[in-house]
């Protein structure tokens, strides 16, 4: 069974002193087979979160979009070919001068004759899925002109784990840190179980009276 680690969590349970490719190696040279090593995310700079505010027919196209999207400081027309996008959303925006996914830098270009000046993003052009058949819909709670990545997070670090089935203490993190802790000689930092009880205690709630000892011995 393949599962996805992400280094950020594995690192709140275990010490990680080497790179993300070392860790892979080392990992599969002690038996848990790491299939893959990958980044999800971009650096986010120049990609904001923006409004957009109306979504027409581009005039000379019918399979296009003309957005007007506010970005917090700037009302900006950029042409979408996405078929979900619509007026109300809140959506990723990449500047001028933004990167995206395949190192594509976001410059000023006129389609289909109409200027479009910057671009709504997919999960794919963010490099955070495979998803690229529309834009991607942030929550409406998503502040318009914030950075990206202070509503997404930092980029992330995945390792793609091949659990056996001998090993099912490995579907959880805890046992892919134990893994680590057992490479490092480190200890493994294990969550509090601590509860916060309330309320009165149970005894005082509630009784139990065996009526017969025989068939119910405890």
């Amino acid at each position: 069974m393949l599962v996805k680690i992400p280094l950020s969590w594995l690192r709140e349970y275990c010490e990680i002193p080497w790179s993300p490719n070392e860790l892979a190696d080392r990992l599969t040279m002690s038996l848990l087979e790491v299939d893959d090593v990958t980044t999800v995310g971009l650096n986010y700079d120049n990609i904001v979160v923006g409004e957009v505010r109306s979504a027409e027919r581009h005039p000379n196209a019918d399979r296009l979009s003309l957005c007007t999207v506010d970005t917090g400081d700037q009302m900006l027309e950029i042409v979408c070919g996405a078929p979900n996008v619509e007026a109300g959303q809140h959506v990723p925006v990449a500047l001028i001068g933004a990167r995206v996914a395949g190192d594509l830098k976001i410059k000023k270009s006129k389609i289909r004759g109409v200027l479009s000046r910057g671009m709504i993003c997919s999960e794919a052009e963010l490099n955070l899925s495979d998803e690229a058949d529309g834009i991607m819909v942030l929550d409406s709670e998503s502040p318009v002109g914030r950075p990206l990545i202070e509503v997404l997070g930092e980029r992330e670090t995945v390792l793609t784990v091949d659990v056996g089935t001998n090993r099912p203490d490995c579907l959880a993190l805890i046992g892919v840190a134990r893994e680590v802790v057992a490479l490092t000689g480190e200890r493994v930092r294990m969550p509090s179980d601590a509860v916060n009880e309330t309320g009165a205690p149970i005894d005082e709630l509630v009784s139990v009276t065996v009526a017969d000892y025989a068939d119910c011995p405890r």
